[in-house]
């Protein structure tokens, strides 16, 4: 009875286990775009102290323009030579690989750039990585595509 009450007990656990471990990638993917539309809203703001935070030390950036490092991507948004007013998203799909994590967004992007408004539809990457309990940014990359966003 003993030894059948302990195979109970290590079965429980086992599932819950596996059960837990199951739930751990849906729950990291959720928290991954949740925190990308939060970013969204921080550049929008231009809330450069938030961002500094996100932003890795070694973070990249791409852009039509060029590519840069965290703090020539802060004194931009700072400045406002970028104004990122809004993103409106339109697909978000995200893949966990260990501790990193990549998101794409397919985006419509209102910005002021050089003082003149644009919109333009981009596929956006962005690259996670699980540092301790939380996640800095390791890359932010804007692909223009020729179609409207969808």
């Amino acid at each position: 009875m003993k030894t059948l009450i302990i195979l109970l007990f290590f079965s429980i656990i086992s599932i819950a286990s596996a059960h837990a471990q199951s739930n751990t990638p849906a729950k990291a993917e959720q928290e991954i775009i949740k925190l990308s539309k939060t970013k969204w809203d921080w550049m929008a703001d231009k809330n450069v102290d938030s961002l500094s935070t996100l932003f890795d030390e070694k973070a990249v950036f791409v852009h039509m323009g060029g590519s840069w490092g965290k703090e020539r991507e802060i004194a931009v948004i700072k400045s406002g030579s970028i104004h990122y007013k809004k993103a409106d998203i339109h697909s978000v799909s995200v893949n966990i690989i260990g501790n990193t994590a990549i998101l794409l967004n397919n985006i419509t992007l209102l910005a002021v750039v050089g003082g003149n408004e644009v919109s333009n539809p981009f596929i956006v990457t962005e690259v996670y990585v699980k540092q301790g309990k939380g996640w800095k940014m390791g890359s932010l990359s804007f692909t223009k595509i020729n179609q409207p966003a969808q």
